[in-house]
C-alpha cells in the first residue's frame, strides 16, 4: 500500500485554531489539487477528531472526476476510513452516509453495541489492537480489500501515529500565508513526539500556490 499524507497548515505549522475550528488556509488551486489527489486514491483516511470537529464528507467535488472513476470501473468516490480507537464516531456522521463505503478502525476493546450500530449504518468495522488501533494490521486489512493508495487528511494525532509506525510514503503540505498561534492548537504531527531517531524527509518539489507554497516530500 502507498500512503500519502496531505495537509494544509499555517506558516507557523497549525492545522486549525486552539478551538479546533476549521480555518480556510489554502485557496482554489490547492482545493483542486486535493480533489485530484482524492480521485487518484482508493480510500481517504482521517482520525475521529476530524470527524467530530468538521463532520467532513470526504467525497469528490468534481463531477468530471467522479465520472472518470466510474469510467474505469471504480466507485465514483473513494472509500472513507476513520481511525477511532475510543469509539466516538456519531451515528449521524456524514462519513456514514451512502455517498461512499466507510471503514471504521477500532480497537478490540470496542463495545459490541457500538460495533453493531456502526455496521447497521453501513460501515465495515475493523477491530485490531487491545486498547488502540494497530495501524499496521488495520492498513494490511484495507490493502487486502483492494486499497492500493491511501490518502490521509489528518489530524495531527493520526499523522504522528502513522509516521511513528513507519507507514507513510509521501507527505504533501500546503503552507498558507496565515499565522494562527496557540500552544494548544493542533499541529501537523501531534501525539507523543519523537525524542530520538527523528524521521527524515527528502524534499521532492516546491511550488508557489494560492499565496503560499506546496511542499512535497518522500518519507525515508
Amino acid at each position: 500500500m502507498h500512503v500519502v499524507v496531505n495537509a494544509a497548515m499555517s506558516a507557523d505549522g497549525k492545522l486549525s485554531s486552539r478551538e479546533r475550528t476549521q480555518i480556510e488556509i489554502s485557496g482554489p488551486d490547492d482545493f483542486d489539487r486535493v480533489d485530484q489527489l482524492r480521485a487518484d486514491s482508493d480510500a481517504i483516511m482521517v482520525g475521529v477528531g476530524t470527524v467530530l470537529a468538521d463532520d467532513p464528507s470526504l467525497t469528490l467535488d468534481s463531477e468530471e472526476r467522479k465520472q472518470a472513476r466510474r469510467d474505469r470501473g471504480d466507485p465514483e468516490n473513494p472509500a472513507r476510513v476513520v481511525a477511532d480507537s475510543r469509539v466516538r464516531t456519531p451515528p449521524d456522521a456524514t462519513v456514514l452516509n451512502d455517498a461512499a463505503h466507510t471503514y471504521l478502525l477500532v480497537s478490540q476493546a470496542a463495545p459490541t453495541d457500538f460495533v453493531e450500530q456502526m455496521e447497521e449504518a453501513g460501515a465495515t468495522v475493523i477491530a485490531t489492537g487491545e486498547d488502540r488501533v494497530n495501524l499496521t494490521t488495520a492498513l494490511g486489512k484495507l490493502e487486502g480489500d483492494g486499497v492500493e493508495q491511501l490518502m490521509v487528511e489528518g489530524g495531527g494525532e493520526l499523522i504522528f501515529s502513522l509516521v511513528e509506525a513507519e507507514l507513510v510514503d509521501e507527505l504533501s503540505v500546503f503552507v498558507g500565508p496565515k499565522i494562527i498561534g496557540g500552544r494548544d492548537a493542533p499541529t501537523l504531527a501531534d501525539g507523543d513526539g519523537f525524542t530520538e531517531e527523528f524521521p527524515e524527509l527528502e524534499l521532492r518539489s516546491v511550488e508557489r500556490l494560492d499565496g503560499g507554497a506546496l511542499l512535497e516530500w518522500d518519507v525515508r
